[in-house]
């Protein structure tokens, strides 16, 4: 049954739906030895070759889905030129080729999925569903009521309000605080822009949860499989 070709790329792990139009556009992508660039052509993929960088792709795969406790100084990229290292290099027994579930930058930490289910990640990530992840943020400072009632009534960045599901405070002491938050999207470096506008730049973040699903005791560098209902649980919430 003919499909859209970014959706049969995502289906067999190369990339997320959004990476496989992109992958598409550039030229990246053949069918039957012919580059298609055309966004939301239909292809049945039982019966036509599609290829990516001259791989021959295979929708016949068993879907993985895994929970890393991403360390800093890790990109969520699938390769750097910079030569730094990804997380993709801390699957150690993963066999099989996965990619993040959105991104966490270089200096973030914590709860980091990576799948190679397309639809699964497409789903978690699009910006429509607004799933909550909340975050440990440290920053310089200790910031006063003012400052967190700030916060939580929204603070602009690009002409447009982060407005936080919920901001909680956390450990003080004389130099930092700590504290808890929860937001629905994920605009880049979002956080980190909205403490530094206060005049309290972030010195540490840590993603502790996507929805109710927690990172838990998994250390720095450790991942597991996620199980069944926790997989049913995230894909409910963009339903």
């Amino acid at each position: 049954m003919p499909e859209r070709l970014q959706k049969i790329i995502a289906a067999a792990g190369v990339a997320s739906r959004r990476a496989a139009e992109k992958l598409i556009s550039m030229g990246r992508v053949s069918v039957n030895g012919k580059v298609v660039t055309r966004l939301g052509t239909r292809v049945d993929a039982q019966k036509n070759e599609i290829r990516v960088d001259g791989k021959l792709i295979s929708t016949e795969i068993s879907k993985v889905y895994v929970m890393l406790n991403k360390p800093k100084g890790y990109i969520t990229s699938l390769s750097d030129p910079e030569g730094r290292p990804i997380v993709t290099g801390l699957l150690y027994d993963v066999s099989e080729r996965v990619f993040p579930v959105g991104r966490l930058d270089y200096d973030s930490e914590g709860l980091l999925l990576m799948t190679n289910d397309g639809d699964f990640a497409q789903k978690l990530h699009h910006p429509k569903f607004a799933i909550p992840k909340t975050y440990m943020v440290k920053v310089k400072g200790n910031l006063t009521s003012e400052e967190i009632r700030a916060v939580r009534c929204g603070v602009e960045i690009d002409h447009k309000k982060l407005m936080p599901d919920e901001i909680e405070p956390g450990k003080i002491n004389s130099k930092s605080c700590w504290v808890k938050l929860t937001i629905l999207e994920g605009r880049n470096r979002i956080i980190r822009r909205v403490f530094e506008s206060i005049g309290h730049p972030v010195t540490r973040l840590i993603r502790v949860a996507i929805s109710d699903v927690h990172l838990g005791a998994l250390r720095a560098g450790e991942y597991r499989h996620l199980q069944k209902e926790e997989i049913k649980r995230l894909l409910s919430l963009s339903e």
